[in-house]
């Protein structure tokens, strides 16, 4: 069966993706609270924020400046909001597209949440070899 979605291909895909996800977000019990009454995020200036990172990451615009990390990490988070956010994320571009792009949109996605996990010191860091 062919899927009738298309890939993820224009700057308006973009912000479908972004637009939609953090709609999702805001109806979530677990992660509308931290965004919405810890983190106070203004919307407004977030979203545009959020397709320059998308458009950066997906396309290699370069539109995004900034480091996501530190403002990540005084947030009450633990891998349960990862793991939530993960799941809504590739729900969301499960149910608007399907192709390389949105492959590699989940793929990156999950790897950003993983390397901040990481970093918070949820998850351990490889052992090298002596």
């Amino acid at each position: 069966m062919h899927s009738t979605k298309k890939d993820i291909e224009t700057e308006a895909d973009i912000k479908l993706l972004v637009d939609t996800f953090y709609e999702n977000v805001n109806k979530d019990a677990l992660l509308s609270p931290v965004f919405n009454e810890v983190a106070q995020v203004n919307w407004s200036s977030h979203l545009p924020v959020m397709y320059k990172f998308w458009s950066s990451v997906l396309f290699g615009t370069m539109a995004y400046k900034g480091q996501p990390f530190p403002k990540h990490l005084p947030l009450p988070i633990e891998p349960t909001h990862f793991n939530r956010w993960i799941c809504l994320f590739t729900q969301t571009v499960d149910s608007l597209f399907d192709g390389s792009k949105a492959e590699d949109a989940k793929q990156k996605a999950t790897s950003i949440a993983h390397i901040f996990q990481m970093k918070m010191g949820f998850i351990g860091t490889l052992s090298r070899p002596q």
